[in-house]
């Protein structure tokens, strides 16, 4: 693990708190979302109301929350903490969702989720990585909000082939009975983390299984939305 730097990520500039990362003007410069579907987080022609396939065929979960679509500065960075192994970047990156979730919060009122969940990883690839990238991002997550995180609340029953390789609909199977819930959720309001969204696929395979189980909601949030 890399020690945390003094200056911004991107442009490298001193910062008065190091652990932010980011200065005001690149986190100002971020590429920002167009108007998207609170649902399913693509983009829309009302960001107030669910678009016309979620009303048709409404994801499993209940919101999605992301920090920015899939391209430069963000995705390189992701990239870096994710296959590098710059996990000084995950304190910065968990406080970018952090503050998308609190300015959501701000315009619609969101209430503050009781548990966090990660996207987890086979044991075997997380031996070879050596972290969980996502695990990584809730635990600030967690501690800044209050709220219960159970690294092992979710596990991965078998390994699974990568899903950047793969279209859509074999994603899905792909994924099918890949994860196995690990502890009660019956009346908890759930937030998933991962770290990029593209089809969906991952985050509504959790999600179904939560909402079986009795979640009484999940958010999705994520740092990129692929769009």
């Amino acid at each position: 693990m890399l020690p945390m730097q003094g200056g911004c990520w991107l442009c490298q500039m001193p910062l008065k708190m190091p652990v932010h990362g980011l200065c005001s003007y690149c986190l100002r410069a971020l590429p920002p979302l167009p108007p998207c579907c609170p649902r399913c987080g693509l983009p829309a022609g009302d960001p107030l109301l669910p678009c016309g396939h979620c009303l048709r065929r409404p994801p499993p979960w209940q919101r999605l929350i992301a920090v920015s679509h899939y391209c430069p500065p963000l995705s390189l960075l992701i990239a870096r903490h994710k296959f590098s192994g710059i996990t000084a970047l995950s304190v910065m990156l968990a406080r970018l969702i952090l503050l998308s979730w609190l300015a959501v919060r701000r315009e619609r009122g969101l209430s503050r989720p009781d548990l966090l969940l990660a996207v987890p990883l086979h044991h075997q690839r997380a031996w070879r990585r050596g972290f969980n990238q996502v695990d990584l991002l809730a635990q600030p997550l967690a501690r800044w909000l209050g709220c219960d995180y159970r690294p092992q609340g979710l596990t991965r029953r078998r390994a699974v082939r990568v899903q950047h390789q793969l279209n859509a609909r074999a994603r899905k199977r792909n994924l099918r009975d890949a994860f196995q819930l690990e502890i009660p959720v019956q009346d908890r309001h759930i937030v998933l983390i991962d770290d990029v969204v593209t089809t969906g696929s991952t985050a509504a395979e959790i999600s179904r299984l939560l909402m079986r189980a009795g979640a009484a909601s999940v958010q999705i949030w994520c740092l990129c939305r692929t769009l």
